[in-house]
């Protein structure tokens, strides 16, 4: 939990200063290339093919193509349709996404209650309030629907991966981000504008932030927390980024959100957290008995 909470901080600006600073101002396939490439020679010095099966390293290669190459082709696009808020506010279907995938690589039945906790999360994150639809808005929506979908396939696959072909975290790191490399280069030469690259030293300074950061050190720290929690915490925590991003958004650039629906959508998500906790135990009790 601790690695998934200090995450779910970091990632929380990462919103804002896409949405302000690079959306619409840089080539997006450049700042995913440059943000998944930074993020990748951060663990290359982790490397090591020797030893690892062919099975584990398509594996862990390609739950990073989801979680974090094909996720970002998808999420960067959002922002020239929505707001931040409206970006931060439709991951609320994540934790759905996280339950199902999860129960369906282990071949297990549907948990009606993992699936109630995760529903209890959304329900929390829906309570806050999101501006009025506009003409592109359904097309945001099922852009940033795709990118969530893509995030929690890799997230789940990786947790699955080092079930099945457990090996050190900085080592699988390593193959992770290779196959979110590999994503990033094909978008890049295929859809590349260099016509757009950056031109303030901000902007340099965001996407290298974003890169060793948000990408590198964030996931690699997603990703440890996440096998070290079950499929239903992962799926809550997935939704806590929401309201910590907005809170960021609303202070550092003054929007003005509407706090008695804030408050009362990250207290119910709280309570779904609590449900599940309650819930595990209660599924643990009656599997010994």
């Amino acid at each position: 939990m601790p690695f998934l909470i200090i995450t779910t901080v970091i990632w929380s600006f990462s919103f804002s200063l896409i949405g302000v600073y690079l959306a619409g101002q840089v080539d997006p396939w450049f700042s995913i290339l440059m943000r998944v490439g930074l993020a990748t020679l951060l663990f290359v010095p982790f490397m090591r093919f020797k030893g690892t099966s062919l099975k584990a390293g398509v594996a862990f290669m390609t739950a990073g193509a989801c979680q974090l190459g094909i996720m970002y082709l998808f999420y960067y696009q959002s922002f020239l349709y929505l707001t931040v808020p409206e970006v931060l506010l439709f991951g609320i279907t994540m934790p759905i996404y996280v339950t199902l995938i999860y129960d369906l690589l282990k071949g297990q039945s549907l948990r009606l209650g993992y699936l109630f906790s995760a529903l209890l999360a959304v329900l929390g994150a829906g309570v806050i309030n999101f501006s009025h639809p506009r003409e592109d808005f359904w097309f945001g929506m099922l852009i940033i629907q795709i990118a969530n979908f893509f995030f929690a396939l890799g997230q789940v696959g990786y947790k699955r991966a080092m079930e099945l072909y457990p090996m050190p975290s900085r080592q699988s790191s390593a193959l992770f981000y290779l196959g979110a490399l590999c994503v990033a280069i094909v978008a890049w030469l295929l859809l590349g504008n260099v016509e757009q690259l950056p031109t303030t030293s901000v902007q340099w300074g965001i996407l290298v932030w974003l890169g060793l950061g948000a990408s590198g050190m964030g996931y690699f720290m997603w990703n440890y927390g996440a096998g070290k929690v079950d499929a239903g915490t992962l799926a809550i925590m997935n939704n806590a980024m929401i309201p910590v991003g907005l809170m960021v958004n609303f202070l550092i650039w003054q929007e003005q959100p509407e706090w008695g629906k804030t408050l009362s959508g990250g207290a119910i998500m709280l309570l779904s957290l609590w449900f599940h906790k309650r819930w595990v135990v209660i599924e643990d009790k009656m599997v010994k008995a």
